[in-house]
């Protein structure tokens, strides 16, 4: 009996895709061919396992390969695999119904985001159905693998669809889509060869568009690290890059548990956003069994790795329909949470093992390492490693870590300190080092304007906490060597004189007392309560643009004076013999300790009382 063709109604939820496929999706029409691409390779990858266990004669001579066709004068796009094939019992099954998606949950979900004109496809996907975004009619002509009998499915969308036997036909799948009108430029070859090398340029098979390969750069990340050289790494990270050098570094890794995860990630060779070319993209894009998920992944790592490029690929994601959209976000996270450490652990490697490399890497890319500390807390251990500073243990321009700090800690040391400066002369000619040095306790310069924002946010390391030099209850350890005494005012005088000098600031200082801390220095400026150190409070107020800061406006100053310093000594001896000239010296000892501590002052007010001062000393 010969068989007859049928015409059957679309299953309920594949009417309503179908509408809102139709009606509602104008955007992302690329996404159509990667979706039909995918499915052809998914058969491809299916006879290939078949073929390793059966052994099927029928056309087993015939290449697996993917083919694509256009015909641009007719507006006909083709696709065809030589891939398992289908039946017209599989044909129904997996064209006529929503095989795993069909529930309300999803329609309801699929019909509100078409309402807000969202992206559907990017969003959700519908895979085959993608195909009536750009077609008018779509015929499916298929022949599995071990049937002697073809068959071709038939639709204009509309409702139905026709399945009828179809002669002549070879092993695989064959999609004759005919073009809608404002979708005909997807029956020219060069759009249909962009998008391939956009989303399916790592197919396993090949890809072929007018009898020309062009899937033609391999998923290299899927093979043993120990089978590729070099010069492919380089040609891969040039390809995805859009690059013409090496890469600084490459880190290649695959886990299989707790999830499936293949990834190559490049260090580049240079910071494009220190040349001011803005903020970068994120540079490693995410696949789906080397299909192309997400470009630019901004949900793969975290944004302050932006500087990575490559390739993140892992089996487990779990896709809604689209391979663009990933429905379980828990996973992404676990995803990003382990390739994350594991790059981390990587870089901790190469500071100790390759120290000038490592040197280099943080003069490029240091400015991200900071970043991470200072807005993601989930990983400060693992960052607070790779922080390098110079401290006053280092020569100028070398570069230590805190590991390396607390390793010369001396026994009786229980904090890290640090102190900002413009430069590092700066630094060590302040007051703030100047008992450090005397006692031998290492200090750490922080050069750069965030540097104390990043130790500020990382609070402790070790389990030693990181202190300012600059904090008001700043107590440095008692030196074990008996230490020279310089001949210092009377308690008494000391305590009249810090009193009269906070009577003649006023409400500029909360405190002045005598110091501990200043050996050469007359004074200095000390922080109350040390939440915000000096520098952090100078970039505040200067965000402020001159106007009080809500940060800064109760952070409270204390001035700390040298008993020991010949020019307090001198000020105590004139408060009582030229009070003016005492109250110009008290005001000017005042902004000068400001300066040091980067802070502003009065420069008007400042000149005027400098020139007094010049003034009666040269008379």
């Amino acid at each position: 009996m010969t068989e007859q063709a049928q015409t059957k109604e679309f299953q309920a939820e594949t009417r309503k895709v179908l509408d809102i496929v139709i009606n509602s999706l104008y955007t992302e029409r690329d996404i159509f061919v990667r979706e039909l691409v995918s499915n052809a390779a998914d058969a491809l990858e299916k006879f290939r396992h078949i073929s390793l266990t059966e052994k099927p004669e029928f056309d087993a001579h015939v290449p697996l390969e993917i083919r694509i066709d256009c015909k641009e004068k007719k507006h006909i796009l083709t696709i065809t695999d030589t891939g398992i094939g289908m039946t017209a019992e599989e044909l129904e099954a997996n064209l006529g119904t929503i095989a795993h998606s069909g529930s309300s949950k999803f329609l309801s979900e699929l019909a509100e985001a078409a309402q807000k004109d969202v992206k559907l496809i990017g969003k959700f996907g519908v895979g085959f159905y993608s195909a009536f975004m750009a077609a008018k009619t779509v015929k499916v002509q298929s022949r599995s693998w071990d049937s002697s009998q073809g068959h071709e499915w038939f639709s204009d969308g509309n409702g139905t669809y026709t399945i009828s036997p179809c002669d002549g036909l070879h092993r695989g799948t064959k999609i004759i889509m005919e073009l809608k009108e404002d979708a005909e430029e997807y029956a020219q070859d060069f759009n249909i060869e962009r998008i391939i090398r956009q989303y399916s340029t790592f197919i396993p098979f090949p890809v072929k568009v007018a009898g020309k390969k062009v899937n033609t750069v391999e998923a290299i990340w899927l093979r043993s690290k120990n089978e590729i050289k070099d010069k492919e790494y380089t040609e891969f990270y040039k390809f995805i890059g859009n690059g013409y050098d090496e890469p600084m570094w490459r880190f290649h890794f695959s886990v299989d548990s707790p999830l499936a995860i293949n990834a190559l990630l490049f260090v580049p060779k240079d910071n494009m956003e220190s040349v001011g070319l803005g903020r970068m993209d994120p540079g490693v894009n995410l696949h789906c069994r080397r299909v192309l998920i997400d470009q630019h992944s901004k949900n793969i790592l975290p944004e302050w790795l932006r500087f990575l490029q490559g390739v993140v690929d892992s089996e487990d994601l779990p896709l809604n329909i689209s391979r663009q959209s990933l429905q379980d976000n828990a996973l992404v996270a676990k995803i990003r949470r382990v390739i994350t450490k594991r790059f981390l652990k990587f870089l901790d490697e190469e500071a100790r093992n390759e120290k000038e490399q490592y040197a280099l890497f943080w003069k490029t890319f240091g400015i991200f390492i900071k970043e991470g500390i200072t807005t993601d807390f989930e990983y400060q251990e693992e960052i607070g490693k790779l922080l390098r500073f110079e401290s006053s243990a280092t020569e100028s321009g070398e570069m230590t870590s805190l590991e390396d700090y607390i390793s010369r800690m001396k026994e009786e040391q229980k904090e890290i300190y640090y102190i900002s400066g413009p430069n590092r002369a700066a630094i060590e000619g302040g007051p703030y080092v100047e008992m450090f040095k005397k006692r031998g306790v290492e200090i750490i310069y922080t050069l750069e304007p965030i540097d104390d924002f990043v130790l500020s946010h990382l609070g402790t390391f070790d389990e030693k906490k990181l202190l300012s030099a600059d904090r008001a209850d700043l107590r440095l350890p008692e030196n074990t060597e008996q230490e020279e005494a310089k001949e210092q005012l009377a308690e008494a005088v000391q305590t009249s004189l810090c009193k009269w000098m906070k009577e003649v600031l006023g409400e500029r200082v909360q405190e002045v007392k005598p110091s501990s801390r200043l050996v050469d220095s007359p004074a200095m400026i000390v922080s109350v309560g040390g939440h915000i150190t000096s520098t952090m409070e100078r970039i505040l107020s200067s965000q402020s643009h001159g106007k009080n800061n809500p940060m800064t406006m109760g952070n409270k100053k204390d001035m700390e004076i040298n008993p020991a310093s010949p020019l307090i000594r001198k000020v105590a001896d004139l408060r009582a013999k030229d009070q003016d000239f005492a109250k110009d010296l008290a005001e000017q000892i005042f902004d000068n300790a400001m300066i040091q501590a980067g802070l502003l002052v009065d420069p008007q007010q400042m000149v005027s009382r400098s020139y007094r001062i010049m003034e009666r000393m040269v008379g």
